[in-house]
């Protein structure tokens, strides 16, 4: 197999390999091909994929646990559905309309 020498490596780039090689239990050169196989479409979970998008590759492991856990509670606050909000607005909305909601 053939062997490169790369210099000048970004500093990001070489951040996400070495998280990559902990998490994975991975050497920092095994980790990097899986990198460029992913990259590249070359591994075979990827050639599955019709499209590669990297449009927000720039926000991938930058936020703190405690972002992460405070956006992940935000999520779950607007997920939660006021019945009684709910059930007002949907009388106030068959009231405009007109409508029943069992017949469309």
């Amino acid at each position: 197999m053939k062997q490169m020498t790369l210099r000048g490596i970004p500093a990001e780039i070489e951040r996400m390999i070495k998280r990559e090689a902990e998490r994975e239990g991975l050497s920092l050169n095994k980790a990097f091909i899986s990198f460029l196989e992913r990259s590249t479409g070359t591994k075979k979970k990827a050639q599955k994929r019709n499209f590669l998008h990297h449009d927000l590759d720039h926000l991938c492991g930058i936020w703190t646990k405690r972002e992460a856990e405070e956006f992940m509670k935000q999520i779950e606050l607007q997920r939660t559905i006021d019945e009684d909000s709910w059930v007002k607005g949907l009388g106030d909305r068959q009231a405009l309309s007109g409508s029943c909601p069992d017949h469309h």
